[in-house]
């Protein structure tokens, strides 16, 4: 019986992928926590795996790393053992449902600002090899502005901001925005507003936060999509299935489904700028 790091190698070279192929890598973050982001970067994944695409779902929530409860398929391995060298990038990858591949964080990434040059120069190839080999990496990081998040934003250029109607949760996701900018880093931000009662919550909440950003940093900050309120998340998160597989007629699963329609036309019209080794090289100039 093979093993999944087998199981991995011959899904990637049966798809007979070609080294030209460019993997976009997006970070998905919030100003603050409890906003359903990691429960939207895992079924933002997934709608983007079946309509066709190769995507790695990589949690870099150093905090609350939970990506595979989320799934109900604790990890056997996650990033901390790439870091001590025990597991090659193949053998962490897990594989969830739809052929969705996912990394586990937990504790790793508060390993990386203790290692060597020479473990940073490994922890970069084997990322490095990812390139090529799926369409989209997603990091989910974690919430609020910690200087490991801000590193990850800075690194990959593009990113996904997730915030409620709340107050705070406007406040806080401005906050984050606006302190990238102020550190004069180029990101392209795109909203997405959660936990909708319907869209013309979901349209004020959105122009209230790209009316200020644009007035007082001269940023604009396109809206992906609203995603309404549904009690079927919850019982998604106690069930540890993704909403989408639980779910999949759910107003919320059809949310989603909406912003990645969106997300891919948007991606369509728009050229690559920046590349995996390029993200690995930026992001070794920040943790050393």
């Amino acid at each position: 019986m093979i093993d999944q790091a087998q199981a991995l190698r011959h899904l990637v070279h049966s798809k007979e992928l070609r080294s030209s192929r460019f993997t976009r890598v997006i970070t998905v973050t919030s100003g603050k926590g409890g906003v359903g982001k990691s429960n939207f970067s895992l079924n933002f994944a997934l709608a983007l795996q079946n309509r066709g695409y190769s995507v790695l779902l990589f949690d870099a929530d150093i905090s609350f790393a939970n990506i595979d409860v989320l799934m109900g398929t604790p990890a056997k391995y996650n990033l901390i053992h790439l870091l001590k060298g025990e597991k090659s990038i193949w053998e962490i990858i897990q594989v969830g449902p739809s052929g969705l591949q996912v990394i586990a964080g937990g504790s790793g990434f508060q390993d990386l600002v203790r290692l060597s040059d020479k473990e940073l120069d490994y922890f970069a190839e084997e990322i490095g090899k990812l390139h090529g080999h799926v369409d989209f990496i997603l990091f989910d990081t974690g919430a609020g502005l910690s200087k490991e998040t801000v590193k990850f934003i800075t690194a990959a250029e593009e990113t996904i901001v997730i915030t409620t109607p709340e107050p705070t949760s406007i406040t806080d996701a401005y906050a984050l925005i606006k302190m990238i900018h102020s550190m004069g880093h180029s990101v392209s931000f795109r909203l997405v507003v959660n936990r909708v009662i319907d869209d013309r919550e979901g349209g004020q909440t959105a122009e209230n936060i790209r009316q200020v950003a644009s007035k007082y940093l001269g940023v604009e900050i396109p809206v992906l999509g609203f995603i309404p309120d549904d009690v079927n998340v919850m019982k998604a998160v106690r069930r540890q299935t993704p909403l989408s597989t639980a779910f999949p007629n759910s107003i919320a699963t059809r949310g989603i489904d909406r912003i990645a329609s969106k997300f891919l036309l948007e991606e369509r019209t728009s050229a690559p700028t920046r590349s995996l080794s390029g993200f690995m090289q930026r992001m070794k100039r920040l943790w050393s």
